[in-house]
Protein backbone atom coordinates (compact mmCIF):
# COMPACT_ATOMS: atom_id res chain seq x y z
CA UNK A 1 0.00 0.00 0.00
CA UNK A 2 1.66 3.20 -0.76
CA UNK A 3 1.83 5.93 2.03
CA UNK A 4 -0.65 8.85 2.03
CA UNK A 5 1.94 11.32 3.56
CA UNK A 6 4.35 13.60 1.57
CA UNK A 7 6.81 15.78 2.82
CA UNK A 8 8.54 18.43 0.82
CA UNK A 9 12.06 19.94 2.53
CA UNK A 10 13.35 22.98 1.31
CA UNK A 11 17.41 22.54 1.93
CA UNK A 12 18.95 25.79 2.90
CA UNK A 13 18.61 26.60 6.30
CA UNK A 14 16.06 24.22 7.04
CA UNK A 15 18.58 20.72 6.80
CA UNK A 16 21.87 22.57 6.21
CA UNK A 17 23.40 25.74 6.73
CA UNK A 18 26.19 26.09 3.51
CA UNK A 19 28.16 28.48 5.31
CA UNK A 20 28.28 31.27 2.74
CA UNK A 21 29.27 28.97 -0.10
CA UNK A 22 26.35 29.57 -2.50
CA UNK A 23 27.18 33.68 -2.15
CA UNK A 24 30.91 32.99 -2.99
CA UNK A 25 30.24 30.41 -6.02
CA UNK A 26 28.05 33.23 -7.03
CA UNK A 27 30.51 35.89 -6.60
CA UNK A 28 33.49 34.05 -8.33
CA UNK A 29 31.56 33.37 -11.53
CA UNK A 30 30.13 37.33 -11.56
CA UNK A 31 33.95 38.07 -11.26
CA UNK A 32 34.65 35.61 -13.64
CA UNK A 33 32.08 36.49 -16.27
CA UNK A 34 31.57 40.44 -16.24
CA UNK A 35 34.60 41.58 -13.62
CA UNK A 36 32.48 41.96 -10.99
CA UNK A 37 33.86 42.23 -7.53
CA UNK A 38 31.65 41.01 -4.10
CA UNK A 39 28.26 40.94 -6.30
CA UNK A 40 26.22 39.11 -3.91
CA UNK A 41 26.68 41.64 -0.70
CA UNK A 42 23.87 42.68 0.03
CA UNK A 43 20.88 39.97 -1.72
CA UNK A 44 19.21 38.22 0.58
CA UNK A 45 19.27 34.56 -0.82
CA UNK A 46 16.73 33.50 1.76
CA UNK A 47 14.01 31.30 -0.30
CA UNK A 48 14.76 32.24 -3.55
CA UNK A 49 15.82 30.24 -6.76
CA UNK A 50 19.00 30.48 -7.67
CA UNK A 51 17.90 31.62 -11.59
CA UNK A 52 16.56 34.36 -9.27
CA UNK A 53 19.36 35.33 -7.36
CA UNK A 54 21.30 35.30 -11.08
CA UNK A 55 18.89 37.58 -12.46
CA UNK A 56 18.71 40.17 -9.30
CA UNK A 57 22.41 40.22 -9.94
CA UNK A 58 22.20 41.04 -13.65
CA UNK A 59 19.68 44.03 -12.64
CA UNK A 60 21.83 45.26 -9.90
CA UNK A 61 25.33 45.30 -11.45
CA UNK A 62 24.49 44.87 -15.37
CA UNK A 63 21.55 46.73 -15.26
CA UNK A 64 19.60 44.41 -17.71
CA UNK A 65 17.70 40.80 -16.92
CA UNK A 66 19.51 37.57 -17.21
CA UNK A 67 18.07 35.60 -20.21
CA UNK A 68 17.84 32.07 -20.02
CA UNK A 69 21.41 31.60 -21.90
CA UNK A 70 22.69 33.51 -19.04
CA UNK A 71 21.21 31.45 -16.51
CA UNK A 72 22.27 28.47 -18.00
CA UNK A 73 25.97 29.83 -18.26
CA UNK A 74 26.38 30.96 -15.10
CA UNK A 75 25.06 27.60 -13.53
CA UNK A 76 27.60 25.89 -15.93
CA UNK A 77 30.06 27.97 -14.03
CA UNK A 78 28.22 28.00 -10.36
CA UNK A 79 28.40 24.16 -10.35
CA UNK A 80 31.87 23.39 -9.86
CA UNK A 81 32.84 26.15 -7.96
CA UNK A 82 29.96 25.74 -5.22
CA UNK A 83 32.16 21.80 -5.26
CA UNK A 84 35.30 23.57 -4.48
CA UNK A 85 33.73 25.31 -1.43
CA UNK A 86 31.78 23.02 -0.05
CA UNK A 87 35.07 21.24 -0.39
CA UNK A 88 36.79 23.11 1.34
CA UNK A 89 34.86 24.83 4.13
CA UNK A 90 32.13 22.21 5.01
CA UNK A 91 28.53 22.58 5.56
CA UNK A 92 26.68 22.07 8.94
CA UNK A 93 23.96 20.04 9.23
CA UNK A 94 21.25 21.34 11.48
CA UNK A 95 20.45 19.56 14.64
CA UNK A 96 18.06 16.69 14.88
CA UNK A 97 17.79 16.56 10.95
CA UNK A 98 19.52 13.03 10.55
CA UNK A 99 17.45 11.41 12.96
CA UNK A 100 14.07 13.35 12.11
CA UNK A 101 14.14 12.28 8.55
CA UNK A 102 15.58 8.68 9.55
CA UNK A 103 12.18 8.20 11.62
CA UNK A 104 9.91 10.21 9.23
CA UNK A 105 10.87 8.37 5.92
CA UNK A 106 9.31 5.27 7.81
CA UNK A 107 6.34 6.82 7.94
CA UNK A 108 5.99 9.19 4.90
CA UNK A 109 7.35 9.53 1.60
CA UNK A 110 10.05 12.49 1.70
CA UNK A 111 11.03 14.62 -1.55
CA UNK A 112 12.72 18.65 -1.88
CA UNK A 113 11.64 21.43 -2.92
CA UNK A 114 14.29 23.90 -3.09
CA UNK A 115 15.37 27.15 -5.18
CA UNK A 116 18.67 25.19 -5.76
CA UNK A 117 19.13 24.67 -9.58
CA UNK A 118 18.96 20.04 -8.97
CA UNK A 119 22.36 19.75 -9.51
CA UNK A 120 23.32 22.54 -6.69
CA UNK A 121 20.90 20.66 -4.36
CA UNK A 122 22.26 17.68 -5.02
CA UNK A 123 26.02 18.83 -4.55
CA UNK A 124 24.69 20.31 -0.98
CA UNK A 125 22.55 17.20 -0.10
CA UNK A 126 25.90 14.72 -1.25
CA UNK A 127 28.35 17.18 1.14
CA UNK A 128 25.59 16.74 3.72
CA UNK A 129 24.88 13.00 3.69
CA UNK A 130 21.60 13.71 3.25
CA UNK A 131 21.24 12.17 -0.16
CA UNK A 132 19.28 8.86 0.61
CA UNK A 133 16.57 10.45 2.16
CA UNK A 134 14.72 11.89 -0.64
CA UNK A 135 13.40 10.33 -3.87
CA UNK A 136 12.37 13.22 -6.10
CA UNK A 137 12.49 16.69 -5.97
CA UNK A 138 11.32 20.16 -7.33
CA UNK A 139 14.06 22.93 -7.69
CA UNK A 140 15.34 26.12 -9.16
CA UNK A 141 15.94 24.29 -11.92
CA UNK A 142 12.37 23.64 -13.08
CA UNK A 143 11.10 27.05 -12.52
CA UNK A 144 12.52 30.63 -11.26
CA UNK A 145 9.16 31.15 -9.13
CA UNK A 146 9.08 28.97 -5.90
CA UNK A 147 5.05 28.32 -5.72
CA UNK A 148 5.83 26.62 -9.57
CA UNK A 149 8.62 24.39 -8.31
CA UNK A 150 6.61 23.62 -5.38
CA UNK A 151 3.78 22.08 -7.81
CA UNK A 152 6.29 20.49 -9.80
CA UNK A 153 7.52 18.44 -6.65
CA UNK A 154 3.60 17.95 -5.87
CA UNK A 155 3.64 16.39 -9.19
CA UNK A 156 6.75 14.01 -8.96
CA UNK A 157 5.54 12.84 -5.94
CA UNK A 158 2.69 11.00 -7.44
CA UNK A 159 5.16 8.50 -8.56
CA UNK A 160 5.37 7.75 -5.07
CA UNK A 161 2.47 8.50 -3.69
CA UNK A 162 -1.81 8.02 -4.30
CA UNK A 163 -3.50 11.36 -5.73
CA UNK A 164 -4.93 11.91 -2.50
CA UNK A 165 -1.69 11.62 -0.84
CA UNK A 166 -1.65 14.84 2.07
CA UNK A 167 1.28 16.98 0.96
CA UNK A 168 3.21 19.25 4.08
CA UNK A 169 5.71 21.33 2.51
CA UNK A 170 8.90 22.23 4.85
CA UNK A 171 10.82 25.23 5.00
CA UNK A 172 12.62 28.06 7.22
CA UNK A 173 11.46 31.30 5.05
CA UNK A 174 7.43 33.20 4.40
CA UNK A 175 8.51 32.26 0.95
CA UNK A 176 8.04 28.58 1.31
CA UNK A 177 5.07 29.70 3.26
CA UNK A 178 3.72 31.55 0.79
CA UNK A 179 4.42 29.08 -2.18
CA UNK A 180 2.94 25.91 -0.04
CA UNK A 181 -0.71 28.11 0.63
CA UNK A 182 -0.19 29.45 -3.44
CA UNK A 183 -0.33 25.48 -4.17
CA UNK A 184 -2.72 24.60 -1.95
CA UNK A 185 -1.10 21.98 0.76
CA UNK A 186 -0.11 22.20 4.44
CA UNK A 187 3.18 23.96 5.32
CA UNK A 188 5.75 23.55 8.76
CA UNK A 189 8.15 26.59 9.35
CA UNK A 190 11.19 25.97 11.41
CA UNK A 191 12.83 29.02 12.84
CA UNK A 192 16.56 27.92 11.79
CA UNK A 193 16.85 30.61 8.91
CA UNK A 194 17.01 33.97 8.24
CA UNK A 195 13.25 35.09 9.06
CA UNK A 196 12.09 34.56 12.90
CA UNK A 197 9.84 32.41 14.31
CA UNK A 198 6.88 35.35 14.64
CA UNK A 199 7.30 36.36 11.22
CA UNK A 200 6.65 32.42 10.12
CA UNK A 201 2.88 32.54 11.87
CA UNK A 202 0.89 32.04 8.70
CA UNK A 203 2.52 28.07 8.95
CA UNK A 204 0.22 25.68 10.32
CA UNK A 205 3.11 24.64 12.44
CA UNK A 206 6.09 26.70 13.66
CA UNK A 207 9.32 24.98 15.17
CA UNK A 208 12.43 25.59 16.54
CA UNK A 209 14.03 22.68 15.80
CA UNK A 210 13.31 20.18 13.36
CA UNK A 211 13.02 17.30 15.29
CA UNK A 212 9.52 19.14 16.41
CA UNK A 213 8.01 17.93 13.37
CA UNK A 214 7.85 14.45 14.98
CA UNK A 215 5.23 14.81 16.90
CA UNK A 216 3.35 17.06 15.12
CA UNK A 217 3.91 14.23 12.68
CA UNK A 218 2.38 11.79 15.34
CA UNK A 219 -0.34 13.63 17.11
CA UNK A 220 -1.58 13.97 13.35
CA UNK A 221 -1.38 10.91 11.60
CA UNK A 222 -1.37 8.23 14.82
Amino acid sequence: MMTEIVYLFDIDGTLLRAGGAGSRAFDRVMRELHEVEDASVGTAFGGKTDPWIIDQLYRRHLGRAASQEDVDTFIARYLPYLEVELATRPLRVLPAVEDTLAALGQRAVLGVATGNVAAAADIKLRYAGLTGHFRFGGYGSDSWQRAELVAVAIERARAFAPPQAEVVVVGDTVHDIAAARACGVQVCAVATGPDPADALGEADAVFARLDELLPWHHARWP
